[in-house]
């Protein structure tokens, strides 16, 4: 029987790296698509003869749609008309809706392309009002060009009046600028943050740890796995840290979606990779609280690099329940970070820094400190909560042979 290969997120195709008629095993890599942060490499899924291709570069996607079709060779492939359900099927089969039309998906929110959602937040319309002509009543780009309803939501603000110089002087002449489009990446971080901190209320919890003994430790740990090649960061015990934390206040890791809190049993720490070009995406370390810092090691650095050379690949951006961003490496003091939502809160990380310190015996020395800023949704959390985490964390940095409590390295 045919295998149906299927987007697992939104997108625009890249192109295709196999051609009909192609042998292809499961792992093979068939093709790129653009999605909002990052490129992503789609995986053939099932062994056999790569039978049809169902979209063309330049193609915007939806999640769930079929691209393409992998069965025996000269197998017969039913069009997409005929794999279609009846029309009396597809009503039985209709998508939750929200009372006005919008389809719904399990976790409440409205089923929209990421072209459609930029759309209507640059004309002000607001998507529950409007009808999805997509696959499972998603809302497509022309469903916003069509919508013709009065908008629930106010337009943007007109830009102010500029004022001093530009004011004065007007736009500068097109030769002293340079006018720089924005990429589909850049676009995506700027609609995304623009509406968490828009619409998240964030309060920050700030705490300085003393990060020796957690260094003394990844020095141990790397001498005695250095015949294997293999290095621990101190972002990797970082994240169990964090993990572990989170554990130890689920509430934390949570997702808020208006009228209710989504807990989730896994940990899944999404981490903040910088990528070339000023570009930003989140691989995500799944089952953090679990797997072993080996594990977490190998996998995050194979991640790390198919981020940064462009080639990652679907489960490397999925299902975060928490974020890291860490500036460790960047030589900053203190810093926030804005909430990738729907989660909880995002912890910052700052660099390490040797500083005075006074000991317990009340005597002048140097230590390093590291600090750590925790941004909290206030609707989900509050400071009470937000500083005993802190808390916690801080007592896994400062005693990290805690983090190796609960499985061997």
């Amino acid at each position: 029987m045919a295998y149906e290969v299927k987007l697992t997120t939104d997108g625009l195709l890249i192109n295709w790296l196999r051609d009909v008629g192609e042998t292809v095993s499961a792992s093979d890599i068939i093709a790129e698509v653009e999605a909002d942060k990052a490129t992503v490499e789609i995986e053939a899924g099932s062994d056999g003869t790569l039978l049809e291709l169902r979209a063309e570069p330049g193609d915007e996607i939806g999640e769930g749609s079929v691209i393409a079709v992998i069965g025996a060779s000269g197998e017969v492939v039913a069009s997409e008309a005929e794999a279609a359900p009846a029309a009396g099927e597809a009503a039985a089969k209709a998508p939750a809706t929200d009372g006005n039309g919008a389809a719904m998906t399990d976790d409440g929110r409205v089923k929209a392309s990421p072209l459609a959602r930029r759309m209507a937040a640059d004309k002000g319309i607001d998507l529950r009002r409007v009808q999805g002509s997509g696959p499972g009543g998603r809302i497509v780009k022309s469903d916003i060009e069509n919508f013709a309803e009065k908008p629930m939501l106010p337009p943007t603000p007109a830009t102010p009046p500029a004022t001093g110089s530009q004011a004065t002087w007007g736009k500068l002449p097109e030769e002293d600028v340079d006018v720089i489009p924005l990429s589909r990446m850049r676009r995506a971080i700027a609609d995304g943050t623009i509406r968490s901190k828009s619409n998240t209320p964030h309060f920050y919890v700030t705490v300085e740890a003393d990060v020796e003994p957690l260094l003394a430790l990844r020095k141990e740990i790397n001498s005695a796995l250095a015949a294997e090649g293999i290095k621990i960061s101190v972002n990797d015990l970082l994240i169990k840290a964090l993990a572990l934390s989170l554990r130890a206040f689920p509430n934390l890791n949570s997702h808020y979606y208006g009228d209710r809190l989504v807990q989730h049993h896994r940990v899944n720490i999404g981490i903040s990779v910088a990528l070339p070009d000023n570009g930003l995406v989140n691989v995500v370390c799944h089952d953090a609280d679990s797997i072993s810092l080996r594990e977490m090691a190998v996998n995050n650095k194979a991640m790390y690099e198919r981020a940064r050379s462009g080639k990652i690949k679907p489960d490397d951006i999925r299902a975060a329940t928490f974020t890291i961003s860490n500036l460790g490496p960047f030589n900053v003091k203190d810093f926030s970070a804005i909430i990738s939502s729907p989660e909880a809160g995002i912890l910052a990380v700052s660099s390490t820094q040797r500083v005075p310190v006074v000991r317990e015996d009340g005597t002048l020395g140097a230590g390093t400190r590291m600090n750590m800023t925790l941004s909290v949704d206030h609707r989900v959390s509050n400071g009470a909560e937000g500083a005993g985490f802190m808390n916690h964390l801080r007592e896994l940095v400062e005693n990290p042979l805690r983090l190796l409590n609960l499985q061997q390295v």
